[in-house]
């Protein structure tokens, strides 16, 4: 599989000027600007979300991020809290609406990502932030990953998002932790923003040929 931006797997981890010392600086001052210019959007998003789906407005969910520490990510809810008679969660195919959809496809869903990045938590390029409870099943090699801070969009997500295989999207970050430069991520951005123009590579529920990485892992090692 060749990405669409070439990159150097064989390098070693980059620890240059733009990683060191102004790749968070301008993490902040776009992620500020980004959440001044878009607080009508998202003023307006999280009243539609109030009301079509009630509360709360955010999802909340725990992901590892740099140095794999723990922090709280915060999305836009696409779910209702429809439960079957057991009192269990319905499936999500069911019980994501119209509405959510349209949040997912469009990405607008991970609009408050951005007070994660202003907070420092992720970053707008890198590795997007996986769950919590994959950290067990990363080779050695992989957890290069979490040596960066998470990411809003990455090598992975132009490269074919939720399409690829779990080898190849964490093979995607690794190549991006030892590659990282400042025109990556500008070619990156750029890419992500025509994607999303384009709704390319955006698989809203239920259509990921990925199995979670714990159960295709867990029962690789069972084998």
């Amino acid at each position: 599989m060749q990405s669409e931006v070439k990159t150097n797997s064989e390098v070693k981890p980059n620890k240059g000027i733009y990683r060191r010392f102004l790749k968070r600086p301008m993490d902040f001052i776009l992620s500020l600007m980004a959440i001044i210019v878009l607080s009508p959007v998202l003023i307006i998003i999280g009243v539609l979300v109030r009301i079509k789906l009630g509360s709360p407005v955010l999802f909340k969910q725990k992901r590892p991020g740099l140095y794999e520490k723990i922090f709280t990510m915060y999305k836009f809810r696409t779910m209702t809290d429809e439960k079957d008679e057991n009192g269990e969660l319905l499936p999500d195919s069911v019980r994501l609406t119209k509405f959510g959809r349209m949040l997912r496809s469009t990405s607008l869903d991970e609009l408050p990502e951005l007070f994660n990045i202003l907070k420092g938590d992720m970053s707008i390029v890198g590795p997007r932030p996986l769950l919590e409870r994959y950290l067990p099943y990363y080779a050695d090699t992989e957890r290069l990953r979490h040596t960066v801070r998470p990411g809003l969009s990455g090598l992975a997500q132009i490269n074919g998002r939720n399409n690829l295989d779990w080898n190849s999207r964490l093979g995607l970050d690794i190549e991006y932790v030892n590659y990282l430069t400042f025109i990556l991520d500008i070619k990156i951005i750029i890419s992500t923003i025509m994607k999303a123009v384009k709704k390319e590579g955006v698989n809203v529920v239920d259509q990921a040929p990925l199995k979670d990485l714990d159960v295709e892992r867990s029962h690789s090692d069972g084998n």
